[in-house]
């Protein structure tokens, strides 16, 4: 029988007004947002109740009349913008691409407006990067690329799914505020989709909860926050302030980084002299803006990135610089939990060949030994073992991101490169994940290189902290002190920042800010 991805669930978004929509992985928030469009994913097809766009019903429209809506007078801003973008084109051409193809807007007025709005989301030289490919970009930049890009026609409503999950704690700001001052000038009413509570009040106007595909609460976002009726929502709004007791076992330096330097061929220098080591059963943490170079760190450490300067030690034996030169004990013991599980996860292949891969690489596993490995892996992450079937395409983000993480644990490393591990899940899940990795570092010993832009996680998981800006380590120590004040120029903007649950939290930080920009 058929499974009901969303039940019975009711809204309503008026012109200038936003709509945000919370709810853990799974629950229904992006499937929503593409019913909007008169889309289903993978066969989802609308079997009950309407979608009323100026008073058209958008499912039951002609496929050229949904058609001719999309890009148009409804936008879409995709969760994984590292998926969303062609990349043999240059980010310019797929900017204006729709407005030109549909004859609103001629190249010229397209791609000046283009240039207009990358400026109005914060982006530095923005005719630079109109004529930059989607991987000579960082995830944050690429992600308000696309957000250009949905607002480049001018819709009447836009939908934004999870669009700041990628970006660092300053840019964050820009770009809510310059969505809020879009959304303001234009009169284009939006859905804004997250997991994060904390950014979508300072935003949205009334907030939708969802879970399991039904509403649980909906009304003024400041009622939902101040005083919420249903106990799931008094929950999301209290995840995160648990902590997790960090591991303290420490039998010397595991990885030491000396002096690294990186750049791409034919750019600038991404790494510049980057020195910090991580301790086993200790976690690092790195933290900076979007560019600043801390996934490209985490590439060399894996080996996917060669440094141009310095070296990389690992348990006391300098590691060869690219990836085909190291060993096969060498790769098993440090492993990379992606960013982008879009990118990470090879979409024709189900969850148990993706994470039973490494168990046959490093450990011979294979039939049933192999699947029962793989079940005992789901668990540990909190996924059904119903999933172990399943392709990535059937799975949410949250979800994909969990089997990303099954699959690192699967070749029992001695350090996880974490690259915005949690960043895709929600408050509830990610605080089991959080603990997760905690209880395992506490029981293996196991290290951790953790690359973030939430102050919170870093609070809760780390050990040391290394702060990073435009390529160099600015501040480094033991998590308390470079948290305590007073702090470097660069660690007080991240520390000014990181959102608070609060709806007039962003209006308050935006009018103490100085007039310079702080947060571009």
């Amino acid at each position: 029988m058929p499974q009901c991805l969303l039940n019975a669930v009711s809204f309503s978004v008026s012109k200038g007004k936003v709509l945000g929509v919370i709810g853990e992985s799974g629950a229904g928030k992006s499937t929503l947002g593409l019913a909007v469009l008169g889309y289903g994913r993978g066969g989802v097809k609308t079997v009950g109740g309407q979608v009323l766009f100026d008073g058209q019903d958008v499912p039951s429209l002609p496929e050229a009349a949904r058609q001719a809506l999309r890009g148009t007078r409804i936008a879409y801003v995709a969760q994984s913008a590292a998926s969303a973008f062609n990349p043999s084109l240059p980010l310019g051409e797929q900017i204006i691409e729709t407005p030109v193809d549909r004859g609103l807007l001629s190249r010229q007025q397209a791609w000046d407006r283009a240039i207009s709005l990358l400026g109005l989301l914060g982006l530095p030289d923005p005719a630079t990067v109109m004529t930059r490919y989607p991987h000579q970009v960082s995830g944050g930049q690429l992600q308000r690329a696309m957000t250009a890009m949905a607002l480049c026609s001018g819709p009447d409503l836009v939908i934004f799914d999870e669009p700041t999950t990628a970006l660092d704690v300053t840019t964050q700001i820009g770009v809510l505020q310059a969505i809020r001052t879009a959304i303001a000038r234009s009169g284009t009413a939006a859905l804004y989709i997250s997991h994060d509570l904390a950014l979508v009040a300072q935003i949205a106007d009334d907030v939708l909860v969802l879970r399991h595909g039904q509403t649980v609460e909906y009304g003024p976002v400041r009622k939902i926050i101040s005083d919420p009726d249903q106990d799931y929502t008094r929950q999301l709004v209290s995840a995160g302030k648990g902590t997790v007791v960090p591991a303290l076992q420490d039998a010397g330096p595991l990885l030491d980084i000396k002096d690294i330097g990186m750049a791409y061929p034919g750019g600038e220098p991404v790494l510049s002299s980057v020195s910090a080591s991580v301790r086993k059963g200790q976690t690092l943490a790195l933290i900076g803006r979007s560019g600043s170079g801390k996934t490209s760190l985490g590439r060399v450490i894996c080996g996917l990135n060669s440094p141009t300067a310095g070296h990389v030690s690992f348990a006391g034996d300098v590691l060869p610089s690219g990836r085909r030169q190291r060993s096969r004990d060498q790769l098993r013991r440090i492993q990379l939990i992606h960013q982008s599980p879009d990118l990470a996860l090879n979409p024709a292949h189900t969850v148990e060949e993706s994470i039973g891969r490494p168990l046959t690489l490093y450990w011979k596993q294979r039939g049933r030994v192999r699947r029962n490995a793989v079940l005992e892996l789901l668990q540990q992450v909190e996924l059904s073992e119903r999933l172990i079937d399943s392709y990535p395409a059937a799975l949410s983000g949250g979800q994909k991101q969990r089997v990303c993480i099954a699959r690192a644990l699967a070749a029992r490393p001695d350090l996880i490169v974490c690259d915005e591990p949690t960043s895709a899940l929600d408050p509830l899940v990610a605080q089991g994940i959080l603990t997760l990795l905690a209880q395992t570092q506490q029981q293996t010993g196991l290290s951790y290189l953790f690359i973030t832009h939430d102050f919170h996680v870093v609070r809760q998981v780390a050990h040391h902290v290394a702060v990073l800006h435009q390529g160099r380590i600015i501040q480094y120590g033991p998590t308390d002190e470079v948290f305590s004040p007073p702090y470097e120029e660069e660690m007080h903007r991240l520390m000014l920042s990181v959102p608070e649950l609060d709806v007039d939290w962003l209006n308050r930080v935006l009018a103490d800010a100085p007039e310079e920009g702080l947060f571009t």
